[in-house]
């Protein structure tokens, strides 16, 4: 069935469920798990000076991505689930397009990722990473909703 399993992070509770789903997946399929995370690294601030400064505010999201990942990694552990982990850096592309060329690139057969579930003006206003994998996948998505 699914060899390779891509799960998309980034530390919300929303895709720790997710991170969680695709472990007992794994292991239950015996499929090797990969965990991604995106940098996102646009977001224009100006210094003291007022000259744009983005590198300091870049390096504390690559910590904070490699954290994530070394978490789910311990998770996956503990299940006895050996892992991959990868961290992309975008400078403006949408997280949804980076999700499905690693998919592409490793190659995934399915991805696990966790979604608010969000509909009507919310789904609107906050976007959705999630409604655009499924909706431009070649493989299949698993989308595992927050719990109330």
């Amino acid at each position: 069935m699914y060899k390779q399993i891509l799960c998309p992070i980034d530390g919300s509770s929303t895709s720790n469920c997710g991170m969680l789903e695709a472990i007992n997946l794994a292991k239950t399929l015996h499929a090797k798990l990969r965990f991604l995370h995106v940098v996102d690294t646009y977001f224009p601030i100006l210094d003291a000076n007022g000259e744009l400064n983005v590198l300091y505010l870049a390096d504390i999201q690559r910590s904070q991505g490699k954290k994530i990942l070394e978490s789910a990694e311990e998770k996956a552990s503990q299940s006895g689930v050996l892992t991959e982990c990868t961290i992309v850096e975008s400078i403006s592309e949408r997280v949804s397009k980076l999700i499905i060329k690693q998919a592409e690139e490793w190659p995934a057969d399915l991805i696990v990722m966790g979604t608010h579930g969000l509909r009507g003006f919310a789904r609107f206003m906050m976007g959705s990473d999630a409604d655009m994998v499924v909706k431009q996948s070649h493989v299949p998505v698993l989308l595992v909703k927050t719990s109330r």
